[in-house]
């Protein structure tokens, strides 16, 4: 069955969208409040924080575009956290490790960078006391929440991990969870800011499970970083997203493929299909070997870099990129506000619960991020002291002739920038209405035989396109035709959230692929 059509929201002055809806609301009671769009994104994360920890949460990272009317250009801020001091690549190596390890290893858990990031956005943008902000947040956290459907499903993998004891009772949707040591955690942040997560109960307890992984000025230095955007024109208007150490960079590159390559206006046909996943593949098959965090994200999305590859994408076969070619646990949310101040933000535990390791006095799951640096030794992005791994988060914000026209992004790992590519081509090259855009069954690229969503461009562009149910017919065939190998099957397929600014109004719509998102106004 395709996914249901979400209901697209109008409203004249404020909206929200997040996979929550008591994420959603909570931005849309911070705005009613007098807040900008910041305080209700900080608002909606920090609830996301909360009642998403199989997504999200204060141990993990974030990243997000700020658009204020008149700005030059969009604010970008990088709060991703870096490798603790002690890392140490030669010893992973010398254990037998070719990769990182995903699960149940401190060294693939960088300092967690979303309470920074918090941080960072409110200071520079909010109007509401923090106090305020994060008000709903701790009130889940200390009363208790309803178990989404989501965190039912996947809460029994992580209750009896130390600290995991918060989700043992969730155990059916509805049920209720409360998180005492989240509430803590919060609690400190509003009292001493960074210093009462970072150098309180939390931080003391991540140096104690790192055994020397982190040092304490580790954890004394912010992880939250305001950078150059970096921007490309597609279909009339201006992308915007974050720079590397952020894969954003390909849905920038892919839009801008796909349009030179030309992808139709209407999407039930296989040549729209086509030249899609032909623009992804061309962005993005050697991303492990240029993705890092000292890249030069204007390189990669030059015209001198990416002509070659559109002009690459035959419309009636599959390309060959040369030889053997050289789910995930995240969620974004959005919003706007009356001033027209949009955000687009996204924060991550990179895989479900991240690394599966709680910190143990606070319950606070960590990430497990880490999983994005290389163990080639003398790769840009191996792991070491200090480092910032390549990240899938993408999160995106477009304009036209300065002013706001959208924000958006999902979750997906991998398949990200190829989400992001087909719902800013329904809507900015397709006009549909955001509902439409984001409810509309996709297709994603991955790694012959795979299932995980962090290793598809392992092997350098050959991936099969793997089709949602409920995919226009023509697609699987027209694919298949072409010498793509297809493999039409449930799956992940992101949590996208859109907001569209028409003029005096905004549209929005959350994916119904979360179950219990929300766009939410007033």
């Amino acid at each position: 069955m395709p996914p249901t059509r979400p209901a697209s929201r109008l409203a004249p002055t404020g909206l929200v969208c997040a996979d929550d809806h008591l994420a959603a609301q909570a931005g849309v009671a911070a705005l009613r409040a007098g807040g900008s769009a910041a305080d209700a994104a900080v608002a909606a994360s920090a609830v996301l924080a909360v009642t998403c920890q199989h997504m999200c949460g204060m141990g993990g990272d974030l990243f997000a575009l700020v658009h204020r009317p008149g700005a030059e250009r969009p604010f970008a801020l990088n709060a991703s956290g870096r490798a603790g001091s002690g890392a140490d690549p030669d010893r992973l190596r010398a254990e037998g490790h070719h990769r990182m390890p995903v699960a149940g290893d401190i060294r693939s858990v960088p300092v967690p960078g979303c309470v920074d990031g918090w941080l960072a956005l409110h200071e520079r943008f909010g109007r509401l006391p923090l106090a305020d902000v994060l008000a709903d947040a701790v009130r889940y956290a200390e009363d208790g929440f309803p178990a989404s459907p989501l965190l039912a499903a996947t809460a029994p993998n992580v209750a009896g991990v130390p600290g995991g004891e918060d989700f043992a009772v969730a155990t059916r949707p509805g049920a209720t969870v409360r998180r005492p040591g989240a509430a803590r955690a919060l609690r400190a942040i509003t009292a001493s800011g960074r210093d009462g997560f970072y150098g309180g109960e939390f931080g003391a307890g991540l140096l104690h499970l790192g055994s020397g992984e982190y040092t304490s000025d580790d954890l004394a230095e912010a992880n939250a970083d305001w950078v150059e955007p970096l921007s490309a024109e597609a279909w009339g208007h201006r992308l915007w997203t974050t720079p590397p150490n952020s894969q954003g960079y390909l849905t920038l590159a892919g839009a801008w493929i796909a349009e030179r390559a030309g992808l139709p206006v209407e999407p039930g046909g296989d040549l729209w299909a086509h030249v899609g996943v032909e623009a992804a593949r061309q962005a993005s098959f050697d991303r492990l070997d240029v993705l890092h965090e000292h890249a030069d994200g204007r390189e990669l999305i030059s015209e001198r870099r990416l002509a070659p590859r559109a002009a690459a994408v035959d419309p009636d076969r599959a390309a060959l990129l040369g030889g053997r070619f050289a789910p995930g646990g995240t969620t974004f949310l959005c919003a706007v506000d009356g001033q027209r101040m949009g955000v687009s933000l996204i924060q991550s535990n990179a895989t479900g619960f991240g690394a599966a390791i709680a910190e143990p006095s606070t319950g606070i799951f960590l990430h497990n991020r880490g999983i994005g640096f290389s163990l080639v030794a003398g790769h840009p992005a191996e792991y070491g002291p200090r480092r910032r791994p390549p990240h899938t988060l993408s999160p995106v914000l477009v304009t036209r002739s300065g002013e706001l026209a959208a924000v958006a992004g999902t979750m997906g790992g991998d398949s990200q920038p190829q989400i992001l590519l087909q719902v800013l081509a329904r809507v900015l090259h397709g006009g549909q209405d955001a509902a439409e855009a984001v409810g509309a069954p996709r297709w994603v690229l991955r790694r012959p035989a795979s299932t995980w969503g962090f290793e598809t461009w392992e092997e350098r562009g050959t991936v099969e396109v793997c089709l949602e149910p409920g995919c226009p017919e023509a697609w699987e065939a027209g694919l298949l035709r072409r010498g793509h190998a297809v493999r039409p099957e449930p799956g992940n397929y992101g949590h996208a959230q859109l907001i569209v600014s028409r003029g005096e109004h905004l549209e929005g719509a959350a994916d119904p692929r979360a179950l219990v998102g929300d766009a939410a106004g007033y």
